[in-house]
């Protein structure tokens, strides 16, 4: 695979460069990588962390210095290639849009002159791309937000945004997954736990997910939460 970079970080781990721009072409690109480090394990290599368009590989340098590390993954990747990568699981999140779950609901559909319902309509519509994990544990960046609801984030952040919360950012949206300060705009909330460290596997998605929303009612949210 062509266009590959590799830099420091720190002096345990190197950046794997794939692209400039957050688009489907450098996700696959970025999927490649993490496919073929799982089906061709590198000695020293200790886990990686996929980004928008780099991976970082972390590494032990008592195994393997960084110039040998680097000559290793060169060599492991100059052939790799973005098909046949396994299918994306698709999630459905249901959301509770609005009133004291959605706090931004209004402001959004001012700022673009919808109304609510318009909105609700709009996002429930979109088909969304995990592109990363990040900013806090099992926090979902999702690509393919309609231009139409892409709104910028509030001028002040909150201190403290309730774990569930479904927010826009930008041309992105996101579901914070535990409560944590946040500077997105919330549209509404979720009633699944989308990131729980006794589970088997913490974080209920991962990069190359689908994720399409599902709009529900307060009595199903409310329901929803006393059954969990």
């Amino acid at each position: 695979m062509s266009g590959i970079s590799f830099s420091p970080l720190g002096d345990r781990a190197v950046i794997i460069r794939l692209g400039s721009s957050i688009d489907e072409a450098t996700h696959r690109r970025v999927r490649a990588v993490c496919a073929r480090l799982d089906a061709q394990p590198i000695p020293g290599v200790v886990e990686y962390v996929p980004a928008f368009a780099s991976v970082a590989v972390h590494y032990d340098p008592a195994t393997n210095a960084y110039a040998r590390m680097t000559e290793l993954l060169d060599a492991e990747l100059v052939h790799l290639e973005d098909e046949g990568l396994p299918p994306a699981r698709t999630v459905e999140i249901p959301v509770c849009y609005g009133g004291e779950f959605g706090p931004d609901l209004d402001d959004v559909a001012r700022h673009h002159a919808l109304t609510a319902d318009e909105v609700v309509r709009i996002h429930t519509g979109g088909d969304y791309l995990v592109h990363m994990i990040g900013f806090a544990p099992g926090f979902p960046y999702l690509g393919g937000l309609p231009e139409r609801i892409a709104t910028p984030r509030r001028r002040e952040p909150r201190t403290l945004v309730p774990a569930g919360s479904v927010g826009i950012g930008g041309s992105q949206t996101g579901v914070y997954p535990i409560a944590s300060p946040g500077g997105w705009q919330l549209i509404g909330r979720t009633p699944l736990t989308l990131f729980s460290p006794e589970r088997d596997v913490p974080a209920l998605l991962r990069a190359g997910d689908r994720v399409r929303f599902r709009a529900i009612s307060r009595d199903e949210f409310l329901a929803w939460d006393a059954d969990a």
